[in-house]
């Protein structure tokens, strides 16, 4: 997204500060000034005067600039979204994604949501120095797969437990893997292992 930036000379600093925010459009917090020079008073009022020059830019917003870039997306894709943007730390945030066709962002079991994650990471983090960390989630999703992953973990542990024999679920990402780890590491019968590289990375379920 190209940068908003303006030179502008006049009498005063604040004059010159004042006319750079009215043709770009911003309020003063929304700005980066810079004042490149001090207007200096003409000799004997005739000669050597200098106007004040500031250079003023619209201060860097990557979280707002990756929801414009998010809802790109999503409009390409025709699923029109309304984006809520969740503020956790300085650097973690949650979109959530609301509306009538929001179910074709999520994809079969939230692959295209994953991918969708992964998106706006790479571009959230080409915006800033920050590394950002974003969860893209999409009518409470996530807290619904997490119920299903440790459902799932809580099935399959009983299962090599009674079968003496391993069991290796399908491939997810690192996120999903960690629900199924924190769900049986407390476990007395099995354990659970990361196996393969990603994107196939897996988890596989044993006996202790």
């Amino acid at each position: 997204m190209k940068e908003k930036e303006i030179t502008v000379r006049s009498k005063t600093v604040e004059e010159a500060i004042e006319e750079a925010l009215k043709s770009l459009g911003l309020a003063k917090d929304q700005a980066e000034i810079e004042v490149l020079e001090e207007p200096k008073k003409a000799l004997f009022g005739m000669f050597g005067g200098k106007p004040a020059s500031v250079r003023v830019r619209e201060k860097k917003d990557p979280i707002g600039s990756t929801v414009t870039y998010l809802k790109a997306i999503l409009s390409k894709m025709s699923v029109p979204s309304t984006v809520e943007v969740k503020k956790k730390s300085e650097r973690e945030y949650t979109f959530q994604l609301s509306g009538d066709k929001v179910a074709l962002a999520i994809g079969k079991r939230g692959q295209t949501l994953n991918s969708l994650q992964t998106l706006i990471n790479l571009f959230a983090n080409q915006q800033s120095e920050k590394i950002f960390h974003i969860i893209l989630d999409a009518e409470e999703y996530r807290s619904r797969r997490e119920v299903a992953l440790q459902n799932l973990a809580y099935r399959m542990a009983d299962k090599v437990a009674k079968t003496k024999k391993s069991v290796k679920l399908e491939p997810m990402p690192s996120y999903e893997r960690k629900v199924i780890h924190a769900a049986l590491q407390n476990n007395e019968f099995v354990k659970t292992l990361s196996v393969g590289e990603d994107p196939y990375r897996s988890i596989k379920i044993e006996l202790k």
